[in-house]
């Protein structure tokens, strides 16, 4: 490779390459809230939190962080001009009714049909976190975008051909980006549309469970 990024550097940095001038976009927990830090000069978005805020900014500097005005990851955050603050019951709804455009969403894993799971790991027997807003996102929002790391601390591909862990959606994403690749969800299965610099379709074949296609458009990831 040729730079030294971390690797959820990496993701957010391409997550927001994804975000569209007009769109309103709910950014999830974890990495894909770090995503408005990255957002490209002159696009213009909204983006949802989904604890009640519709205008959710970048981090602030360390001495204009406020308590009260976190995101969903529970880390400070700014607001843009205009932005609007609801109940949990309101941004909820949001969610569900199809206001929102498109959600990023960290994932534990993710398969060639588009099915996420992201809420549930088995640790000593119990299944945990839990789902917090995930599933409504997940039946609301009409694109769905999976942000995670390729391979997990054991080595092993967290894209596979079924995903093993408890569902948090059915066949609801329809682009997958990794620190090392971006796939989109066809009718057929993936198909991989870049590779981090300097890896190559086999690399990517290599370090990959799922079975994927190559897009006619491939070429290296923009970041």
């Amino acid at each position: 490779m040729s730079d030294k990024l971390d690797s959820r550097v990496i993701i957010a940095k391409r997550c927001a390459l994804e975000m569209k001038d007009g769109d309103v976009i709910n950014l999830g927990f974890g990495i894909p809230t770090t995503a408005a830090d990255y957002l490209p000069p002159g696009v213009n978005v909204f983006l949802h939190s989904e604890n009640g805020c519709i205008g959710a900014a970048a981090k602030p500097t360390a001495n204009m962080a406020e308590s009260d005005r976190t995101n969903a990851s529970g880390a400070p955050m700014t607001t843009r001009p205009g932005a609007a603050y609801m109940t949990l019951t309101t941004s909820f709804g949001a969610m569900r009714n199809g206001y929102i455009k498109t959600s990023i969403l960290g994932a534990l894993e993710v398969d060639e049909e588009g099915n996420l799971a992201n809420w549930a790991i088995n640790r000593q027997g119990r299944w945990w976190p839990g789902p917090g807003g995930a599933m409504d996102l997940c039946y609301g929002v009409p694109r769905i975008i999976a942000a995670l790391q390729h391979i997990d601390k054991a080595g092993d591909s967290k894209v596979k051909r079924r995903t093993k862990l408890p569902l948090t959606g059915q066949r609801c994403v329809k682009t997958i980006i990794t620190d090392k690749a971006v796939f989109d969800v066809g009718e057929n299965g993936l198909i991989l549309r870049e590779a981090y610099d300097g890896l190559t379709v086999d690399d990517i074949r290599a370090i990959t469970e799922a079975r994927f296609e190559v897009s006619p458009d491939f070429k290296p990831m923009p970041i």
